[in-house]
């Protein structure tokens, strides 16, 4: 067995690296989307790594993972009382995480560092990497201008239709040492791109200057796994994005939207007619059951698609 990294975000990209973690432990790398990244009042929130965080830590909230079990909203509420903005029903227990990192980013330690740290703390030994310390912001298009991803969803609730994306900053991003050292090991076995919105949470990664060329050039099996199931969605915003596009809310779209970077595609039962079309875009394709509703699914969908990167390496090496 060798090293896996997961490129992800959202929750149910957490869930599936929690299914890699229980599997390969410290073995494992998760590069996590910061485009989603925001700043509310003085603090830096970054949303997919703390869900990452508190998934494998053990701290997730079982029907809401992006924050901790137990949350309550009591420092909000006095907020409120004082004035304060009440678009963001801040948690008391998910600032711990927020007000650290911006009070350690003051002290000019970096992302990763801070991101690193949390993990040895919350006894993790996994590396959650964020895609890059530089700042990324996604932005999404509407017909009346260009809103951060952040207003897009919390303030505007998803309502103006989606034209396009600008991934603002990314051009000047860089990738960190450790994010190149996980993809340039050399007993890397698997890149797991997780399923999450391919817009705003997968593409900011991939977006990252020398990114794509790292996945290519070590030439291990890259599988990414639908987060369309039946035309919908699970969670988020996916489905509606690909219809304000114009593009079907499929499977198959998510396949298109990583044509030429994947070797395999993993969709879900429910879409297993649509495995011909995907396979006809010069990719490989598993069906399986996807939704992680347990823990066991996590696990068992993980294994499946290690399974999977192997029967591609293995197909490689007999061909050549």
């Amino acid at each position: 067995m060798g090293t896996v990294v997961a490129l992800t975000g959202q929750v149910g990209g957490a869930k599936l690296v929690d299914g890699l973690y229980r599997l390969r432990g410290k073995d494992l790398a998760a590069i996590v989307n910061t485009g989603d990244d925001y700043e509310h009042l003085t603090l830096r929130f970054s949303p997919d790594i703390d869900t990452v965080l508190y998934v494998l830590s053990g701290m997730a909230n079982p029907a809401s993972a992006w924050e901790p079990a137990g949350e309550s909203r009591a420092l909000f509420a006095t907020l409120k009382q004082f004035g304060g903005p009440d678009r963001l029903a801040l948690g008391d227990r998910a600032l711990a995480a927020p007000l650290l990192r911006t009070a350690w980013l003051a002290e000019d330690r970096r992302l990763t560092e801070i991101t690193l740290d949390f993990c040895r703390r919350l006894g993790i030994t996994a590396r959650v990497l964020p895609m890059s310390d530089d700042p990324v912001r996604t932005c999404v298009l509407t017909d009346d201008g260009e809103v951060s991803f952040q207003e897009y969803f919390a303030t505007l609730a998803c309502e103006p239709a989606v034209r396009g994306f600008h991934y603002a900053g990314a051009a000047d991003a860089r990738l960190t040492p450790e994010v190149s050292d996980a993809l340039d090991s050399p007993d890397l076995e698997a890149v797991v791109l997780c399923p999450a919105n391919p817009y705003h949470t997968i593409r900011p990664i991939l977006e990252v200057p020398g990114m794509r060329e790292l996945l290519r050039k070590r030439g291990a099996p890259v599988i990414a796994v639908t987060p369309i199931v039946g035309g919908k969605a699970l969670q988020g915003t996916a489905g509606k994005i690909m219809r304000d596009l114009h593009h079907e809310a499929s499977a198959r779209r998510v396949a298109l939207e990583y044509l030429r970077l994947i070797d395999g595609f993993v969709i879900d039962a429910a879409d297993e007619t649509s495995a011909g079309d995907v396979r006809a875009s010069g990719m490989e394709v598993l069906v399986a059951n996807t939704v992680m509703r347990s823990l066991e699914d996590r696990s068992t969908l993980a294994r499946t698609v290690l399974a999977f990167a192997q029967t591609i390496r293995e197909r490689r090496l007999q061909e050549a």
